[in-house]
């Protein structure tokens, strides 16, 4: 049963990774990996339904209607179970991003199309060489010399 379910994580086991992203092996044959932020990957989930387990142990299964940049989710037609509790139908859920402790994606969801970022990042061009910085006061005023006396 668990070779079935894919889980999205937030920790890593690697200390040195940046927090809110992840390393997900490419689909395709390549032996390529795919670096991209958590949060923008979740935010192109609309309209999926997926399982999420809080910190607490509560299990909330619903269909994704957004989510944002602190990774607040957003979801409809939703079953919350409670650790140790009968579960309860809700319309409507909003669950904050720090109280996720994974998601519990659908086997049926195209990871390769949803991984593509779509605008590639570019770099801004540093300033030529002719044109002045800052604010012109030459090359400093010599710190640590009191008040000018």
């Amino acid at each position: 049963m668990f070779e079935k379910m894919r889980r999205l994580s937030f920790w890593s086991p690697k200390p040195h990774s940046p927090p809110f992203s992840f390393r997900l092996p490419s689909v395709s044959a390549t032996a390529t990996t795919i670096t991209m932020k958590l949060v923008r990957f979740l935010m192109k989930l609309n309209n999926e339904t997926v399982s999420i387990e809080l910190k607490n142990g509560t299990i909330v299964h619903g269909t994704i209607t957004g989510v944002d940049i602190s990774m607040n989710t957003h979801l409809k037609t939703v079953k919350l179970t409670l650790k140790g509790k009968n579960p309860v139908t809700l319309d409507h859920l909003s669950v904050r991003g720090n109280n996720i402790r994974y998601y519990i994606l659908p086997d049926s969801l195209n990871l390769e199309t949803l991984l593509v970022e779509e605008t590639p990042r570019v770099k801004p061009k540093k300033p030529t060489a002719g044109k002045p910085l800052g604010r012109g006061r030459g090359r400093g005023r010599g710190r640590g010399r009191g008040r000018g006396r």
